[in-house]
């Protein structure tokens, strides 16, 4: 493993240079180490994207957590993000289409995302919310797909889970 640092020249706009050089100066460091940390900091957070192995419903924190910012700089499409997520996915892992739909509209036109999620909860009778009787109307979008896409693809029930998915040890423990 080559532990060697390389220097990388980048193109930043002046606006955002600024800020490098007054974040820097407020936090005594120096600029490079602002740009090193916002690296680091972004690959962290997109971790699962460059791991060619994480495919499917795997990658929808992703997007959930990151996908309005990667949508507006890298200009993703829902059939763009369907390949991204999709592709080489083993059919119960696959993320629906409706849904990848659902979070490319929800970093660019959230009110059309907003009717289209109420439309899915109340569609959908196995919605831990639906069937719980909690009204989501009110609160705001981000929070509401959140909780969508991790209910269905994340912390999915084990009766919802498909035949070919392993179970938890834990869940084999308590039943019967």
């Amino acid at each position: 493993m080559d532990t060697r640092k390389q220097a990388v020249s980048i193109r930043m706009n002046a606006a955002d240079i600024r800020n490098v050089k007054k974040l820097a100066r407020r936090l005594g460091v120096r600029d490079s180490d602002i740009i090193r940390f916002a690296i680091k900091v972004m690959l962290g957070r997109l971790a699962p994207l460059y791991d060619l192995q994480v495919r499917g419903k795997n990658l929808v924190p992703v997007f959930v957590e990151s996908g309005t910012e990667l949508f507006r700089h890298f200009e993703l499409d829902a059939m763009r993000l369907d390949s991204i997520i999709n592709e080489g996915a083993d059919e119960p892992y696959r993320v629906d289409p409706d849904d990848i739909q659902l979070i490319a509209m929800s970093g660019i036109q959230r009110s059309y995302a907003r009717l289209r999620l109420s439309s899915i909860r109340k569609n959908d009778p196995e919605s831990v919310s639906v069937r719980a009787g909690i009204a989501e109307e009110e609160e705001e979008l981000g929070n509401s797909l959140r909780r969508y896409l991790y209910e269905k693809y994340v912390y999915r029930a084990p009766n919802l889970r498909s035949v070919d998915e392993p179970r938890s040890s834990l869940e084999m423990e308590s039943q019967p």
